[in-house]
């Protein structure tokens, strides 16, 4: 009888196992498509583990004691003056000391080496892009190339890329979960991310941060390509009639309802991702590398763009 319940008890906790384990492939989160991905998904899945280490103990424990020193069971040993042990004293102490430890050099290193303002070795050079975070949607504009789009990006595969964010509304989110790293998109200030994709695909991109009635409709899909794929859809962009002036923008930025249509436009205003940043504060100055630590409450009431 006494065996029956511990195979119970084991086949109860495989079943649990199996089943989280095999619905790491149907979130995204556990199935990265990059290199920072994967060392994030490395970082979280040894947290958990490490952290099992207590857990597991526990619950097996919480039904363990109860039945192995219940009053009915008359086989146990008595001991109404016991009131310590050393070695549990030991083992308490010891090993959460040292889970913790782990933890702690896990997260100082990692934290380190997925700095995303940190760029990623590579014998390409990266593809710039310029995230801007407006009510409901995101808008791209890819520098180099000289055009835009609303909604969704390209990249080639095994290239990095360099995102510079910002934001023309509240305060948001950018992230491509299977890419890795979440990075915010605040007003007057410029915030950088650098990824890559060694694995050609679609990836849904989204804003993790409420903001607003079309929060929910605040996604764009990024493309994984190659080169020459890559090449071939900055030529089609190209080829759109529209061009991305300040009245475009203005018109652009304006609160959208429902998902905004993928647009293109084959140019774009020079120096348009500054004015926007410049708009909430007028005395920012890009510094390569680190965040503009100027305030970004109170929109400016001057400025190339001008205020709300």
């Amino acid at each position: 009888m006494k065996r029956k319940k511990v195979f119970v008890l084991a086949a109860l906790l495989s079943l649990g196992a199996i089943i989280f384990l095999g619905g790491c492939s149907t979130v995204v989160l556990f199935d990265p498509k990059g290199p920072i991905g994967e060392a994030e998904r490395f970082v979280i899945l040894a947290a958990i583990g490490l952290m099992l280490i207590v857990v597991i103990p526990v619950f097996f424990m919480a039904f363990w004691f109860p039945r192995k020193y219940r009053a009915s069971n008359t086989a146990s040993t008595y001991m109404p003056k016991w009131s310590y042990s050393g070695k549990i004293d030991f083992f308490m102490w010891a090993v959460p000391f040292a889970i913790v430890t782990v933890l702690a050099i896990l997260a100082w290193t990692s934290t380190h080496a997925l700095d995303p303002y940190k760029p990623i070795p590579s014998a390409h050079k990266p593809t710039n892009i310029q995230a801007i975070s407006l009510n409901w949607k995101w808008l791209f504009i890819y520098p180099e190339q000289n055009i835009a789009t609303v909604n969704q990006i390209a990249f080639p595969v095994n290239v990095p890329v360099s995102f510079k964010i910002t934001s023309d509304t509240v305060m948001t989110s950018f992230f491509i979960p299977q890419l890795g790293s979440q990075m915010y998109a605040m007003a007057g200030m410029q915030t950088r991310l650098h990824l890559l994709a060694d694995k050609p695909g679609v990836y849904t991109g989204q804003n993790q941060q409420i903001s607003g009635v079309g929060f929910s409709d605040m996604y764009f899909k990024a493309h994984a390509v190659s080169r020459k794929e890559f090449q071939a859809w900055v030529q089609k962009i190209r080829q759109s009639p529209e061009k991305l002036d300040l009245n475009r923008y203005e018109q652009l930025a304006k609160p959208s309802a429902g998902y905004y249509p993928v647009t293109y436009f084959s140019g774009v205003k020079p120096g348009l991702f500054e004015d926007i940043v410049r708009k909430y504060d007028p005395t920012w100055k890009e510094t390569p590398g680190t965040m503009s630590k100027s305030s970004a409450s109170t929109p400016a009431s001057t400025g190339v763009l001008g205020g709300k």
